[in-house]
This record gives C-alpha cells, sequence and structure tokens, in this order.
C-alpha cells in the first residue's frame, strides 16, 4: 500500500485571502445549475439538537463527472458567544471517490458565508425588480452582512437600507461597513421598514416571524436565510401563500426551510431559472421568495476551487497520511 499519500489543510488564514467573489459567485451557478440538471447528487441531510444546546449537521455529495466528492459538519452553538467566538462553526472535507482517501481538509466557516451570500445574490438577481433600490435587512451578523454586500454589489442602483436589530438600536460598526456604499440607517418600526422596501433579506437565527404579514407589498423580493432546522422560521404565516417561491432544493426546503411551514404550496429550484430551464417571466406586482436551506453541492464547487488554487500556489499544509 501507498506510504507517501499526503493531506492538505486549509486554515482560515489560507481561505478567507482566497474567496473572491467573482470565483465564488461562479462556482455557487455552477452548483446550483449541476443540481439542475442532476449532474450532482445532494445526499440526504444530518440535521440534529445536541445536548449541549448546540446544532450539528452534515451535507454532503458528489459530482460523478468531475470526480468531486466530500462534505461539510457544521452546526451552531450560541454559547460560543460567552467564549468571544463565533457560534457558526464548518469543516469541509474533499475525497478521491475512487479509493475514499481524503485529499483536503479545510475550515469551512468563510466558505459557507460566502458561498450563502452568493447564492442569495443570484438569487436576488434573477427574481427581484430591477428597479430595485429600497432594502431591508433583518440582522447585522456575518450573514445579514455578506447578504448585503452581495445585494448592493449586483442592484445596478444606489440603495438606501434599513436595517433591523433585536434592540431597535443603531449597530455603529454594521452601519460604518456600508456607510460608503449606500444610505443607510436603523429602522424604527420593522412593518413600517418591510412595507417600505423592494427587498427583504431575513438573517437571523430564525427564531419566529420577523415581521407581520400584511407589511408585504405586493413586488416585493424576499431572501430568506435563517430557516435552515426543523421548527425554525423567520416569516409569519399568509406570506408564502400570496408568493411566487424558489428555493434551492426541493426536499430540504420542505423539511428545514420556510417552506416546512407549508410543504404543499408549488415551489421553483433556483437552478432551474439560472440553467434556462424555467423562465421567471416576473410580473412588477409579484411577491418571490428565496427559501435558502444550502446546498452540499455549493460547498463543494467552492471547496473545489479553493484546493485547486492552494495546489497551484503551494498554500496550506500538508501532513503525512499513508494507506
Amino acid at each position: 500500500m501507498p506510504t507517501d499519500a499526503q493531506l492538505l489543510l486549509l486554515d482560515r488564514d489560507v481561505v478567507e485571502p482566497a474567496l473572491q467573489a467573482e470565483q465564488v459567485t461562479a462556482a455557487v451557478r455552477e452548483a446550483f445549475v449541476l443540481h439542475s440538471r442532476r449532474a450532482g447528487r445532494v445526499f440526504p441531510v444530518v440535521r440534529e439538537k445536541l445536548h449541549t444546546g448546540g446544532v450539528f449537521g452534515i451535507k454532503s455529495g458528489d459530482v460523478a463527472s468531475q470526480d468531486l466528492l466530500g462534505f461539510k459538519a457544521a452546526g451552531f452553538w450560541p454559547g460560543n458567544r460567552g467564549r468571544d467566538g463565533e457560534p457558526h462553526q464548518a469543516t469541509i472535507a474533499l475525497f478521491d471517490p475512487a479509493t475514499g482517501r481524503p485529499l483536503c481538509i479545510m475550515d469551512g466557516n468563510a466558505i459557507t458565508t460566502a458561498r450563502t451570500g452568493a447564492a442569495g445574490g443570484l438569487g436576488l438577481q434573477a427574481l427581484a425588480r430591477r428597479d430595485s433600490t429600497r432594502i431591508c435587512v433583518f440582522g447585522t451578523g456575518v450573514q445579514a452582512r455578506v447578504q448585503l454586500d452581495y445585494a448592493i454589489r449586483l442592484l445596478p442602483q444606489r440603495c438606501s437600507v434599513q436595517y433591523v436589530t433585536v434592540s431597535g438600536e443603531v449597530d455603529p460598526v454594521f452601519e460604518s461597513a456600508f456607510r460608503e456604499r449606500c444610505d443607510i440607517r436603523v429602522a424604527r418600526d420593522r412593518n413600517d421598514a418591510v412595507a417600505d422596501s423592494d427587498v427583504v433579506i431575513t438573517a437571523t437565527p430564525g427564531g419566529g416571524p420577523l415581521f407581520d404579514a400584511d407589511a408585504v407589498q405586493p413586488g416585493t423580493h424576499l431572501t430568506c436565510v435563517g430557516a435552515d432546522t426543523a421548527g425554525k422560521r423567520e416569516l409569519p404565516d399568509r406570506v408564502l401563500e400570496r408568493a411566487r417561491i424558489f428555493v434551492d432544493d426541493h426536499e430540504q426546503a420542505r423539511s428545514i426551510g420556510e417552506c416546512q411551514w407549508a410543504p404543499d404550496l408549488p415551489r421553483t429550484e433556483i437552478g432551474d431559472v439560472l440553467s434556462g430551464a424555467v423562465s421567471v417571466d416576473r410580473a412588477a406586482s409579484e411577491i418571490t421568495v428565496f427559501d435558502m436551506t444550502g446546498l452540499a453541492l455549493q460547498d463543494l464547487t467552492v471547496a473545489r476551487f479553493l484546493y485547486r488554487h492552494a495546489v497551484e500556489h503551494g498554500a496550506g499544509r500538508a501532513i503525512p497520511w499513508p494507506w
């Protein structure tokens, strides 16, 4: 048996600088199209609550034509905030599908953030009205920041942003990150902020409905990030029933996304839109919802380009991993 095999380790300091928005977006688009064409497989998701108060999950899949195989082990540990740590934790592993040998293990936190931001951006670009300029974002954490970053990046006009915090108070750090790129202010009333927006982004832990259903006006696009586990939600009742619903994966949305609360409503996979299999033809008064639960294929296509980049540039640390 070979004894000179190596395993490449990529930590946060290697991964983060390599996550350029254009490459991440291209990789996420590829993942959606692969899923639409069923050229890539998404295996059943593991998502379980732990006795420690955390949530642990595994998302895995493969693309046979590209010899791409791997998984992401990730979850949410709210107690990390008390340790001055990030509550979201993720690790990604790539394997050789011919032998089962691990090729690379990499920090998955930045990858999860970037690929989810890119996914939200692609959905917004495909589904929101092109004249959208008013954004309401719920949350000021890592995912709220990346979703707003991609929204501002992809919408053609300069935007005005209202953001909603738990306390209702100003978040100066959040504002300073976007002040040069948009007109930004804290929302004084969450329902008024939703009613006054073309795009609503919900990026919270998914603890319950964030606003009243009647606040959502005709023509609004909603990007929903926080419902990724059974029992979580951000939308109130009667929003999905009024909307045209788009998802990253039918079964995941139905089991762990916003669609778990209305599982029988019709929905379209965003990959079918991006591949050209489905035309949106959005009416100006139509409400659209992108229910995002996150695909393993997104993690794998992004991880693949990071792995190739690291090998090409000699980045990361290779350690002996004999058979």
